[in-house]
């Protein structure tokens, strides 16, 4: 059976400062291309898993022989002692690594972390970003000689979202505005939705063409997620009576207008912030150049 995992955003930002600090020691090839091991902690429930915490540990692989690596489990061992010790609830539930896909001796490690829990969970943390639409982890659970994926999203308690928040303002591009920073995320947020807009589309023209067996699940899931999108183009308001397939929308002519009034806001703030800039440019220009025909 199948399970979500609830991954907390610290658990990733570990991830990829030990990574970083691994990358860091050394600016070969070879070390570039390392992955990190660590552990994840947490608890699992009975649909939900859910990772609050995570610490590395050391690792070392043979890249052209999977059969050679080395991972200290005595390290493990003294490590959980100590994180016992400040929350008990935390129970170590697997191990995390920077594949970023999963490799070969991965069925081999997981079956080192099986001495610390029954079924340990593989969670591989993509640190370098290739895909730019989906949530940088995959989560797997090991049934015989193989593993099975399960569905994962980011969850961050209240404290850490503020924590998060700081960061994220941090690694902002100052000389970026707000408009710009506004536009990128509704780049980024459209990007992804085409994207999955274009999965649903190819999954029911496959089953339009008999390739695919019909989903019940699936196509009642689909159904709730156009069932609460608006119909704002087919809604007629009269007397505070909505009628719908009316040959005006007032609703729709209204939401249009709001929203291109809002835009125009941001897109006049924006210019008069430019030509600001640029008359302050212009004025620091002809200060230096008075200076300097001054010193002259």
């Amino acid at each position: 059976m199948t399970k979500s995992v609830s991954i907390a955003p610290l658990v990733l930002l570990s991830a990829v400062d030990h990574y970083e600090r691994v990358l860091r020691n050394s600016d070969s090839t070879l070390t570039q291309n390392k992955r990190v091991v660590g552990v994840i902690l947490g608890d699992s429930r009975q649909n939900e898993i859910r990772v609050t915490n995570s610490f590395a540990i050391p690792f070392e692989e043979d890249p052209t022989n999977e059969n050679i690596w080395f991972l200290d489990h005595n390290y493990i061992e003294n490590m959980m002692e100590m994180f016992k010790k400040i929350n008990a609830k935390e129970k170590l539930i697997g191990w995390y690594h920077t594949g970023p896909k999963v490799c070969k001796n991965d069925l081999k490690i997981n079956e080192l972390f099986k001495k610390f829990t029954t079924r340990p969970l593989l969670v591989v943390v993509d640190v370098n970003g290739s895909d730019s639409v989906n949530i940088p982890t995959d989560c797997y659970t090991q049934v015989e000689d193989t593993f099975i994926h399960h569905s994962s999203f980011i969850e961050a308690e209240e404290a850490e979202e503020i924590g998060v928040e700081h960061l994220l303002r941090d690694i902002r591009d100052e000389n970026s505005g707000n408009l710009t920073i506004s536009l990128s995320n509704n780049f980024k947020s459209l990007s992804g939705l085409s994207d999955r807009l274009s999965n649903i589309v190819n999954y029911l023209g496959k089953i339009i063409s008999g390739k695919l067996p019909i989903n019940h699940d699936i196509l009642g899931k689909l159904q709730d997620i156009f069932n609460l999108l608006p119909n704002i183009t087919g809604i007629l308001i009269e007397d505070g009576v909505e009628i719908e397939n009316g040959s005006k929308s007032k609703l729709g002519k209204t939401f249009n207008e709001k929203t291109n009034d809002q835009l125009m806001v941001i897109y006049v703030s924006s210019l008069v912030r430019s030509i600001i800039a640029f008359h302050e440019l212009i004025e620091n220009k002809i200060a230096n150049q008075k200076r300097t025909s001054d010193e002259l």
